[in-house]
């Protein structure tokens, strides 16, 4: 169901239940000042009334079809229940309205007079109540949102750092493999040097066997 209707609904329900009150408080005042003060509550209240309407008449026939019919039959209702509440008004401001309330309150009595309000107020009532836990349905299913969205956050937060973690071990291996690059250079250039060491050193202990040689052959031929 659409959230506009359902708070349009709900504004017309409270506003139903209050009118009916005050048509039944107000044929019970005797003071004309307080009277028309109530009777201009009530005219008030009824134009509100008739432009909740035609916002949900609007709202309804802009929905699906399926959803459109549900909400245009329960729209019949609200109608029918301000139609009833206009009557009562205009009952209640006719020249007659005291004489005839007071005959109709000797008469029958004032639970008869109002019983059919009565039981329309009741439905009212339920209908805000049923529209009161739909809205906190649809609050819980926020919270749910926003909790899961949260939630999402975090896990995204907790990758990214893992991420940059990732990238500072990849950057501290690229370090290390340039330090073994540079100690492989130096252990290379060390290996060449002992090389040709080895080598001076060998040219140096052969010239020194040959002076010593040619020493003892020229000692020895003479």
């Amino acid at each position: 169901m659409s959230e506009v209707f359902e708070g349009y609904e709900r504004q017309y329900c409270e506003l139903s239940a209050n009118l009916s009150r005050k048509c039944s408080s107000a044929s019970l005042v005797s003071d004309q000042e307080q009277k028309q003060q109530k009777f201009s509550e009530i005219k008030t209240g009824l134009d509100d009334a008739d432009v909740l309407i035609r916002k949900m008449d609007l709202e309804a026939r802009s929905l699906q079809p399926n959803v459109k019919a549900m909400l245009l039959a329960k729209l019949r209702e609200y109608k029918s229940d301000l139609n009833k509440l206009k009557k009562e008004f205009k009952r209640l401001t006719s020249p007659n309205a005291d004489q005839a309330a007071r005959e109709e309150l000797l008469e029958t009595g004032m639970a008869d007079a109002h019983l059919a309000s009565a039981d329309q107020r009741e439905r009212l009532t339920m209908s805000v109540e049923r529209l009161n836990e739909s809205s906190e349905r649809i609050r819980e299913s926020r919270r749910t949102v926003l909790e899961t969205e949260e939630l999402g956050v975090s896990i995204l937060q907790d990758l990214h750092q893992q991420r940059e973690t990732l990238l500072n071990s990849h950057r501290k291996l690229h370090g290390v493999d340039d330090a073994i690059d540079k100690s492989k250079k130096v252990l290379t250039t060390m290996s060449r040097r002992i090389t040709r060491n080895k080598w001076i050193l060998a040219s140096v202990i052969g010239a020194l066997v040959f002076a010593i040689v040619v020493i003892l052959f020229y000692k020895l031929s003479h």
